[in-house]
């Protein structure tokens, strides 16, 4: 059973900018939205990091925030909870691969965007591996493990 991080918050409605600071920071991190204010990630050390961080800064602009660590109680939770975070995360691999069949793909943006979506990629989809590999195959570097 893994452990996740719930990030529970309250940010005032005026001015606007801090509620669209932290909805494109909680889209950053790749973090899925439960229910109204309720986000989750993955537990590691990182993602403790960050959501550590984002909940001081709610706190900066005025809102609350609560952070907690929790594992689900019922079966068969976790697991829909898992795919959506891939789902999410393999919809951007298929952009990239389907950007990089194009005749002029832009390697660097493509390889920058394969960066972002790969410190969102917190279960390591194989999906990801294959962009790697494309890319790598692209720029004519090697296909092995670096």
């Amino acid at each position: 059973m893994k452990q996740w991080l719930m990030l529970v918050y309250k940010i005032p409605r005026e001015p606007t900018a801090g509620r669209v600071y932290v909805w494109r920071k909680l889209q950053q991190l790749g973090a899925v939205l439960l229910q109204d204010a309720v986000w989750v990630l993955p537990y590691t050390s990182r993602t403790q990091h960050q959501f550590q961080w984002l909940a001081t800064e709610i706190e900066e602009i005025g809102g609350e925030a609560t952070l907690w660590r929790s594992e689900f109680a019922l079966d068969g939770q976790e697991e829909g909870l898992v795919q959506r975070f891939e789902a999410e995360v393999n919809e951007t691999y298929r952009q990239i691969l389907k950007a990089l069949k194009g005749r002029k793909a832009n390697l660097p943006a493509l390889a920058r965007q394969y960066q972002q979506a790969q410190a969102r990629d917190y279960f390591h989809s194989e999906l990801g591996k294959q962009v790697r590999q494309t890319l790598l195959a692209a720029r004519g570097g090697s296909s092995g493990e670096e």
